[in-house]
């Protein structure tokens, strides 16, 4: 496990006590660190259970997660909300801003919450904005910015602690293609420049054509991964593409 940043092992999360729903079924992953993976699937297929189960959001049924080789599997609730503010940080397609924060504040929050002191957390949230191009915005709070600032408000809080992993979900789905291009060349400069793993799931195949791996769920399984050569995805034989299309042949 020395270069794999996230390992999943059978991992399976059934839900409800009566009629039982399998939202995933035995998936077994490995993402190394510093991979730009893409996420893509039906809608209820299981691609948000996953992510959670990979942001520490939720636990399994069953099976086992590791992170920078440790079983968090049944980490504690604490333990998990510890982890997740030092290590993951979340982009979500609403970006659950506190409305009654300023663009800095919102930003400032979790290294608040993790300890730093408020002027460290000050300039760095102010670097952080800058670097999104919201450095007209500081004192703004989410009503008086669009969309698409918001959102790059949001990818700035995500990234405040320096997380190990970034993690997305239809982070770019109610966004313009200018707002949804800026925010994916910011992402991947970071990703090539501090070797951040990035992951997000997606609808859009535009974007996940843009990424290094593409992983395809259906019914709670992992029944594809397409893997970039070139301007090209490669898949196995075995590999069901689905609605994937685009750039993405077969090996």
């Amino acid at each position: 496990m020395s270069d794999d940043i996230i390992v999943l092992k059978d991992l399976s999360k059934i839900y409800g006590n009566g009629v039982q729903v399998r939202a995933l079924d035995g998936i077994n992953l490995n993402i190394e660190t510093g991979e730009f993976v893409a996420i893509v699937g039906p809608s209820g297929s299981g691609k948000s259970t996953l992510l959670n189960m990979i942001g520490l959001l939720d636990t399994p049924s069953s099976g086992q997660i590791f992170l920078k080789g440790i079983d968090v599997s049944r980490a504690s609730a604490g333990e998990r909300a510890h982890l997740r503010n030092r290590e993951l940080g979340f982009v979500f397609q609403y970006h659950h801003l506190i409305p009654e924060f300023s663009a800095l504040e919102n930003v400032m929050m979790p290294m608040l919450i993790a300890g730093k002191e408020k002027a460290e957390a000050q300039e760095t949230a102010r670097e952080l904005l800058v670097s999104v191009g919201l450095e007209e915005r500081l004192s703004n709070k989410p009503n008086q910015l669009s969309g698409g600032q918001n959102q790059r408000v949001a990818v700035a809080r995500a990234l405040a602690n320096g997380p190990s992993i970034v993690i997305g979900d239809e982070l770019t789905g109610n966004l313009d293609t200018k707002s949804s291009d800026l925010i994916y060349n910011l992402l991947r400069e970071l990703n090539r420049k501090i070797n951040q793993t990035f992951i997000l799931v997606t609808h859009d195949m535009t974007l996940a054509e843009k990424t290094d791996r593409i992983l395809r769920i259906v019914d709670g399984k992992l029944v594809c991964e397409l893997r970039r050569k070139g301007d090209l995805f490669i898949a196995s034989e075995a590999c069901e593409l689905g609605e994937d299309g685009g750039k993405i042949k077969r090996s």
